[in-house]
């Protein structure tokens, strides 16, 4: 094992998990979660910290400031509280308990903003708030991850050239749509380095991100309000859409096979289900998807029965953690 001086220093690159004996497709998840903060964020953060120091952007006495649903947050609060500077969370109700609470275990000041914007949902609201922070004070920085070159930068560089050497003759990389930063940087990756291999997206009902109508969502992680400022849509594939009734059934489907796993997972997993199901139903693909998180931040949503039920009725529990294929591919 390494010996570390910084939390940012540890990060499990080459984890991958078969799923063949759950789902019976040729389908590989790459596990992010297991570093000092939680998830793949870690790898934007940093990359993205480390930019604005070199451009000098961030300095003593420096106080950073950041949207985030959750997982962007913690990262960010972890890398903060290590290099001295201050961290300001602008986040919504949507974000969990549990990932608060470690935010501001690491030091972080949590601002909820409790009203959407009328037509940018609370995404919108948040960023109007972020801008107003930078406005009232000159050492407020915002590293904007929605926009952040270093976001996709950081995993062209990394997550991309993992995939890419554990899986020599993989037919689909299928990736989950936040920011959209892992997408775009192992987009560009594959693209350069390995054109034959489709790139699918996956995003939840309700996101704006490829276009889609606005619609409630209530598990934080993939799709967005607002169109990230990230996304090449001429890098992508295919794009599959999923219902988040159907991100709780692959998250307790795993679950029951011992793989507690984030919503993002669920999310991700079943939009890879529904892609090769449709376009490749003869099961001889090779797919790599990602979990982004991983499952203990969901204990009080989709991993509890009576706010799966009070959220999505209780259909959604009835089904036995089964995920519907065909819904996730409509």
């Amino acid at each position: 094992m390494p010996v570390i001086t910084a939390p940012h220093e540890f990060d499990v690159q080459d984890l991958f998990v078969d799923l063949h004996p759950i789902f019976g497709r040729r389908l590989y998840l790459k596990v992010e979660g297991f570093n000092f903060a939680g998830s793949i964020k870690l790898k934007a953060a940093r990359e993205i910290v480390a930019q604005a120091e070199a451009a000098g952007v961030l300095g003593p006495g420096s106080t950073l400031v950041e949207s985030s649903s959750g997982n962007m947050g913690v990262a960010l609060s972890m890398l903060a509280a290590n290099r001295g500077f201050g961290f300001v969370c602008v986040t919504d109700p949507r974000c969990n308990v549990a990932t608060r609470r470690t935010m501001q275990a690491f030091g972080a000041d949590v601002r909820v903003v409790t009203e959407p914007h009328p037509t940018e949902g609370y995404l919108g609201a948040r960023l109007r708030y972020v801008r107003e922070l930078c406005a009232a004070d000159e050492k407020v920085v915002w590293l904007n991850q929605y926009e952040a070159q270093g976001n996709w930068m950081a995993h062209y560089r990394t997550t991309g050239p993992a995939i890419a050497d554990r899986f020599p003759h993989l037919d689909v990389l299928v990736i989950g749509a936040g920011t959209t930063g892992t997408l775009m940087g192992c987009a560009r990756y594959f693209r350069e380095h390995r054109p034959d291999v489709r790139v699918v997206a996956v995003d939840s009902f309700g996101s704006v991100t490829f276009g889609g109508a606005a619609g409630p969502r209530h598990i934080p992680g993939l799709g967005t309000s607002v169109r990230p400022g990230l996304l090449d849509e001429s890098l992508v594939d295919h794009v599959v859409h999923v219902a988040e009734a159907d991100t709780v059934r692959t998250c307790r489907r795993l679950a029951a096979h011992g793989y507690h796993l984030g919503g993002s997972t669920g999310t991700a997993v079943s939009g890879a289900l529904a892609w090769l199901s449709e376009h490749r139903p003869d099961g001889r693909a090779t797919a790599v998807t990602i979990a982004p998180d991983l499952g203990e931040r969901y204990l009080d949503t989709l991993y509890d029965d009576s706010w799966v039920r009070d959220t999505f009725g209780d259909s959604t529990l009835a089904d036995g953690g089964e995920p519907d294929e065909r819904r996730a591919a409509r």
